[in-house]
This record gives structure tokens, C-alpha cells and sequence, in this order.
């Protein structure tokens, strides 16, 4: 199981929804316009096939004080970071600490997503982990963390996403 955490409106269910698309053209070709979204209340279950079946667990960003409920069986967890809200960046960097020291996560691989870079307003991926002092979270995380800058309405950056889902599962069941 893959768990997709992050605050309220950073673009996780549009990221789901694309990284379906591109699993069922085996990551090739244009993904054409974003379908639409609404914010997720509750939790969606998505199967992604890439080499194999992953399904990924979207929890919405109101649900942050629940989401521990979630842990169990968590092979992978997709962490998204909205890269042109500077002012949720750091409750963002909150929620991540909490799960990087939830023991039943220790196991898990984490990818952080740098979401919106199309947005002329974003951050740079520099500024981002200066912000939330990425070298020393990974230096005292258990967990393996790699970053990942993405668009997810574009589709820039999801083949990068959907081949460490394939690796990550092909490793960790």
C-alpha cells in the first residue's frame, strides 16, 4: 500500500488521477487537458498498474489529524508540498516531521512531491529545502526520502513518480 499525505489543496487527487493516465499508456504520450477535481473528504483508493498493481490510499488534507489511523501496511508514502504557497510551507514541514517519527513508518520509502512548479509563482527546489531544513531531515530520518518537482496539471516530473512507485514496490512487495 502507498499512502498519499499532504495539506488541503497541494493536488493530490489531480496527481492520482494523472499517474493513471499515464500507467495505462505506459508512461508515453500527452496527458491532454487536467480532468477536474474536488478536494477529497474522507479517502480514496486508487489502483495504479505499473509492472504491477499498487494501489495508493489519498487521504485528505482535513483528515491530518487521523491520518496515524492509516500507517499500518505502509510500504511507500507520497508526501505533496504545494511549491506556490509559501505560507503553508512550513505547517507542510510539520506534518512531514510527524510522519518521518511515526514508528510504524519507519520502513517506508518516502517520496516528496514538490507540486505546481508550472505556476509562476513557485519556489525554486533550493529555496524549498532550505526552507524546511530537507538535509538535516534526511540525515535523521530512518526512513530512504527522495524529492521529486513535479506539475502534476502539466504532467511534468509523474514518469519520474510512477517509475519510483514501480521500483519502490518491486523492491518492498
Amino acid at each position: 500500500m502507498c499512502l498519499l499525505l499532504g495539506a488541503t489543496g497541494v493536488g493530490k487527487t489531480l496527481l492520482v488521477k494523472r499517474l493513471q493516465q499515464l500507467s495505462s499508456r505506459d508512461g508515453k504520450g500527452d496527458l491532454g487537458d487536467p480532468p477536474l477535481t474536488r478536494p477529497t473528504v474522507g479517502t480514496n483508493l486508487t489502483d495504479i498498474v505499473a509492472q504491477k498493481k499498487i494501489t495508493i490510499r489519498e487521504l485528505g488534507g482535513c483528515m491530518g489529524p487521523i491520518w496515524s489511523s492509516y500507517y499500518g501496511n505502509c510500504h511507500s508514502l507520497l508526501f505533496m508540498v504545494d511549491a506556490s504557497n509559501p505560507t503553508q510551507l512550513s505547517a507542510s514541514c510539520v506534518q512531514l516531521l510527524g510522519l518521518l517519527s511515526a514508528e510504524e513508518l519507519a520502513e517506508a520509502s518516502v517520496l516528496i512531491l514538490f507540486n505546481k512548479i508550472d505556476l509562476p509563482c513557485y519556489m525554486t527546489i533550493e529555496e524549498m529545502k532550505s526552507l524546511i531544513r530537507l538535509p538535516d531531515l534526511i540525515a535523521c530520518a530512518k526512513q530512504n526520502i527522495t524529492t521529486v518537482e513535479i506539475s502534476a496539471r502539466k504532467g511534468t516530473g509523474l514518469s519520474d513518480v510512477l517509475r519510483w512507485l514501480q521500483d519502490t514496490h518491486r523492491t518492498n512487495g
